[in-house]
């Protein structure tokens, strides 16, 4: 009899192990083959609207912000109706509103949440970095960090993607809110990447701390309208994409206080077809490492780290919003543009794509507003 339960608890152990190494094989809706990838798309919610950011908290629930100004939850694979409470009033005007969300990596231990929005002020609306915590399903102790200036009336190019580096900062993307001018103008913080430390305070290694005149938050400028930020621990590398005008969308390595060149040099032109400058290269600015001509509308950045998808790690995924695709890309080991490949075509507006703690991908799109889970499946 002894023997007899060894054997039936070595048969449960097997069976066990056998269950969790093909879990990422178990999907029974329509399969994708990509180039390097096999994988299903799971669909987890479908009345978001304006999807934005997308955060994930420990016990498994999912956080999207919608553009309106709310909070939705995701448990349990499902969308509740509850939604997240006392979460500040936003300049929901044309692009602006409630934006991206993140978690602090330490958020077990301090419970930060950080979000970016478009606030309401004299003079029309600016874009903010603030934090608050969770108590039950409402959001308390917010504090502002940040408020991008000058406001204005405009509701284009608010930018507004933030990531941690793991050192105790973050960067924060701020777009030139339509007045080309902006991103070439260092007395201001549109078109900028700005660096802060994680409580607010300018870091004094910043680029522009001792430049008179200058926002001494600017990390890089010369920008657009950066609406996909990721950073890279490994190489420690800051990644942006930004939309272009009418082509020219750019994906960018975003270095210490350099010139990325807009309006000054770029691959797009005016959505009337006249041109903007003669020019798409200058010394002191930076070329893109990679340009998107026609433009595809780049929104929502992630760098695969994960061990569930082999193939593409290491890769970049674009969300695309007009071209409604993800888009894979590949570089090299020094950082240079290998290739790229259409994902999810047709799959509608895609506003964020990120990477989970347990390293499952997600796609947020607004047309219709979907949340989205990528399956990866053997070949």
């Amino acid at each position: 009899m002894k023997y007899l339960f060894m054997l039936l608890a070595a048969v449960v152990m097997f069976a066990s192990c056998t269950k969790n190494q093909q879990a990422d094989e178990v999907f029974t809706g329509k399969v994708t083959e990509s180039e390097k990838q096999k994988f299903g798309v799971d669909t987890i919610a479908t009345e978001l609207t304006n999807p934005w950011g997308i955060a994930f908290l420990p016990d498994g629930r999912i956080l999207i912000t919608e553009r309106a100004g709310e909070i939705r939850i995701v448990k349990d694979g499902k969308l509740l109706a509850e939604k997240i409470g006392n979460v500040p009033a936003v300049f929901a005007n044309g692009q602006g509103g409630l934006l991206d969300i993140k978690l602090h990596p330490d958020y077990a231990s301090n419970g930060w949440i950080y979000l970016t929005y478009a606030k309401p002020g004299e003079g029309g609306g600016g874009t903010v970095v603030a934090r608050a915590k969770l108590e039950g399903n409402n959001l308390a102790n917010l504090e502002e960090l940040f408020t991008a200036l000058p406001l204005l009336g405009s509701g284009a190019h608010f930018g507004s993607r933030i990531v941690f580096d793991g050192k105790g900062y973050i960067f924060f993307s701020s777009g030139e809110r339509g007045t080309k001018e902006n991103a070439q103008d260092l007395t201001n913080h549109l078109g900028k990447i700005l660096r802060l430390h994680e409580d607010g305070k300018v870091p004094t290694d910043n680029p522009f701390v001792n430049t008179p005149g200058a926002k001494p938050e600017i990390w890089s400028y010369g920008h657009r309208n950066p609406q996909g930020l990721v950073y890279a621990n490994a190489t420690e590398t800051l990644w942006d994409v930004e939309h272009g005008p009418m082509g020219g969308d750019e994906l960018n390595r975003v270095e210490k206080g350099k010139n990325y060149g807009w309006p000054i040099i770029t691959y797009g032109m005016n959505y009337d077809s006249t041109a903007i400058t003669d020019i798409t290269q200058k010394e002191g600015m930076e070329q893109p490492v990679f340009f998107w001509k026609p433009s595809i509308a780049t929104c929502g950045l992630v760098l695969v780290t994960s061990e569930k998808y082999p193939e593409w790690k290491g890769n970049l995924l674009v969300g695309a919003l007009a071209k409604q695709h993800v888009a894979r890309v590949e570089l090299d080991a020094q950082g240079k543009f290998v290739k790229q490949e259409k994902l999810l075509e047709n799959i509608g507006r895609v506003r964020a794509v990120e990477q989970s703690p347990d390293g499952y991908l997600y796609v947020a799109t607004e047309t219709p507003g979907m949340l989205l889970k990528l399956i990866p499946l053997k070949k």
